[in-house]
């Protein structure tokens, strides 16, 4: 195994680590009265950000060297989805989830943009196919990310739409 494949096997973990996350938080979410939106796309986008990651595990040959600092960029990254994350607390998931009643989280990243999390991810889906030369799983995988965020962003800017704003 190469570089690739040890960092892809490190991303894979921390995915699903953060579906774990997610699984709890909707979970309680749900319990508090919550409920799901557009339930029907959530497994084409995990299809997607699996196949993504085994792409690049069997795809990259072993002995390809990274490029530093698209690596370094992604690390970057992966410090923007922690401060995401945090930023959302007991609300972040990785489904779309309606609690009307919760106020709109405009702290960390959400003081500048809506949808901090997609802007991040659709980078992510990017850089790290890049920093190995892997530029067609970089371009299949990102324009796939679009077509699924196309729908995930209608139904959940709907949702969001009903919500007060609230500072943290």
């Amino acid at each position: 195994m190469g570089t690739a494949q040890w960092i892809v096997l490190l991303v894979a973990g921390q995915r699903l680590a953060e579906l774990a996350l997610s699984r709890r938080n909707t979970r309680r979410l749900i319990a508090a009265g919550a409920r799901e939106l557009g339930a029907a796309h959530y497994p084409f986008l995990v299809a997607l950000h699996a196949a993504w990651l085994v792409a690049m595990f069997l795809s990259i040959p072993p002995d390809t060297h990274g490029n530093i600092p698209l690596l370094c960029l992604f690390l970057l990254l992966q410090a923007g989805r922690v401060w995401i994350i945090a930023s959302l607390g007991r609300y972040w998931t990785t489904r779309v989830i309606d609690v009307p009643d919760a106020p709109l989280v405009r702290a960390g990243p959400y003081r500048w943009l809506r949808h901090p999390n997609y802007a991040l991810v659709i980078l992510e889906l990017a850089v790290l196919p890049l920093a190995f030369g892997a530029w067609k799983i970089a371009v299949v995988f990102s324009l796939a990310n679009l077509v699924v965020l196309h729908f995930r962003l209608r139904i959940e800017n709907a949702a969001l739409r009903r919500r007060p704003v609230f500072y943290r």
